[in-house]
């Protein structure tokens, strides 16, 4: 007779109540509800079950306590009735909003914001060094003017860890007349000096990177695209390689570079980068700065569209915001319209091609149409190229070597 081992149980899951505003005549790329939606899927990327919905329609937020006085009380007896441990806005919170929100909702309840959950989600998928110091600046730039109490006490700081931000030590001496909050805000400042400066040498090293990168003359194609539309799934595809695939929102955070032969024995280097979103929080578009400069930097971009979601051509246009955003806008452009596999009619894809530029329908999951989508980046890289016949001397090797090393 075996015996049987007991299993570690799991800790219960966070029980949230996600709230959420539509102010008149705000330009909103997805609708309220379906902001709603994905909300409730970051929320459950974190690892926090959603409980209940609210939300709101105002001419204007309220300056005190961003929904209105009615609403707040609304919000306080359904978090006492789902027994709700955290209230998740789907904006934007000002330090303000969230100060008087927990003051009026109760110590037993905390308030978070779309913010703090997409930060939160980040820590918890960083795994390299850079990503890490990335995140870790990004949490305390946000957290810095919300700061309320000692710091060392933020909760699920870098990654739940919250020993990292105390592993410099401490905060030092108190100087005459500094009260214990501002000691914390100047160990915080010093924290975030460190981390920049850490950052520009991970930035400096990429630098280097792509200079060798781009002596080598191989063309780079950086895969972008709303998370969860399947870049890695498609650079496993391309290049029949291993990286990291979840059915998740930003199941990647670190930039992954892979060779790739295109049709007539041409190479590109694609690199897979962090999934967007609507509403990207501007902290982490500063803190990812060295990340997204692999995008910035590159010759071409593979858009890839989810085209099985309902809101595809929304969160295509949220991509080409935020490429504006980080000045790769001008950079031309191919789309692949993936996941035509869980189309109910996989032919409708060919018809919604034409809303989108230079576009291609595939399945990076099953391979539908990877041939089609190395035609047309090979097509747009080297469409440019001229054509030449050359004579040269037998005897000049050099020249030939040159031609060979420019050319192709």
């Amino acid at each position: 007779m075996t015996k049987r081992i007991p299993q570690p149980t799991r800790p219960p899951r966070e029980r949230a109540l996600l709230a959420a505003v539509q102010i008149h005549g705000q330009k909103q790329l997805l609708s309220l509800e379906d902001s709603l939606v994905e909300l409730a899927l970051l929320a459950d990327t974190a690892g926090v079950e959603v409980v209940g919905e609210i939300t709101q329609k105002l001419t204007r937020p309220n300056v005190e306590t961003f929904i209105g006085p009615g609403k707040v009380e609304e919000l306080k007896a359904v978090a006492e009735e789902t027994l709700a441990d955290v209230i998740i806005f789907d904006d934007e919170l000002s330090p303000r909003h969230q100060r008087e929100l927990e003051k009026l909702l109760g110590s037993h309840v905390r308030v978070l914001d779309r913010t703090a959950l997409i930060l939160d989600i980040f820590a918890q998928h960083a795994h390299t060094r850079e990503g890490m110091l990335q995140v870790e600046l990004a949490q305390y730039e946000y957290n810095l003017p919300r700061l309320t109490r000692a710091w060392s006490h933020l909760e699920r700081q870098a990654g739940g860890g919250g020993g990292r931000a105390g592993s410099t030590g401490g905060v030092g001496l108190r100087g005459p007349g500094e009260t214990q909050l501002e000691v914390d805000r100047r160990g915080i400042r010093k924290r975030i000096a460190h981390l920049k400066r850490e950052l520009e040498k991970v930035e400096a090293h990429r630098s280097r990177y792509r200079s060798q990168r781009k002596r080598s003359r191989i063309p780079i194609v950086a895969l972008v695209g709303y998370t969860n539309a399947g870049k890695s799934t498609l650079l496993n595809s391309l290049s029949r390689s291993d990286v990291y695939v979840a059915d998740q929102l930003f199941a990647t955070l670190d930039p992954t570079t892979r060779r790739v032969e295109l049709p007539g024995n041409e190479l590109a280097l694609f690199t897979d980068t962090v999934g967007f979103i609507q509403k990207l929080p501007t902290t982490l578009v500063v803190a990812f700065h060295a990340t997204l400069e692999e995008i910035a930097q590159a010759d071409l971009l593979l858009h890839i569209v989810d085209i099985s979601h309902p809101n595809a051509l929304n969160q295509f246009q949220a991509v080409q915001e935020t490429l504006q955003e980080i000045n790769a806008s001008h950079i031309p452009m191919v789309t692949a319209l993936n996941k035509t596999d869980l189309l109910r009619n996989p032919e409708s894809a060919q018809e919604t091609i034409r809303q989108y530029p230079k576009a291609v329908a595939i399945s990076a999951l099953t391979g539908i149409g990877m041939q089609e989508v190395l035609h047309l980046v090979r097509e747009e890289l080297y469409e440019s190229y001229s054509p030449v016949r050359v004579k040269l001397p037998y005897q000049q090797g050099a020249l030939i070597s040159l031609f060979r090393t420019c050319g192709a």
